[in-house]
């Protein structure tokens, strides 16, 4: 997971997002593509194959990675649909809540649904603003001698 050449340092939403991508992901930091691509070439590898798959569109990949966790862009289509949802979202944080307090659930459970709400929101709108990549690949080889 890197961030792209499009995020600006200087920008507080940009830094919001990233900071909350960490947060709720459990990500001590979140490096640049370049930072990446340089860590492979300073392991040694020959770099062969350099690419962010999350933002290149091709044949099969028409559909942007973040869809399934973008609340706004799904139907009902069952469960999963639902969950999604902004009422399902309210309704897992109410179940949640009242498993917490009915003490079936540990304290803190709300709060951790909150901080991967929170996260999945980012991921989406980090996705969208091209300023993160789940999917930079980078293909080295180690020389032989």
């Amino acid at each position: 997971w890197c961030l792209t050449d499009k995020f600006d340092p200087s920008s507080e939403l940009h830094k919001k997002l990233a900071l909350d991508i960490e947060h709720g992901d459990g990500i001590a930091k979140l490096f640049s593509t370049d930072v990446a691509l340089q860590a492979a070439k300073d392991a040694g590898f020959e770099i062969e194959v350099v690419s962010d798959i999350a933002h290149e569109t091709t044949m099969g990949n028409e559909v942007p990675w973040y869809t399934y966790l973008d609340v706004g862009r799904l139907s009902f289509k069952g469960l999963q649909g639902f969950a999604r949802s902004h009422i399902g979202r309210k309704f897992t944080f109410g179940a949640v809540k009242t498993l917490e307090t009915l003490r079936i659930a540990p304290k803190g459970t709300a709060k951790v649904q909150t901080v991967l709400t929170t996260a999945a929101d980012s991921l989406v709108d980090g996705g969208r603003l091209e300023i993160f990549t789940p999917m930079y690949l980078i293909v080295g080889r180690k020389p032989l001698n």
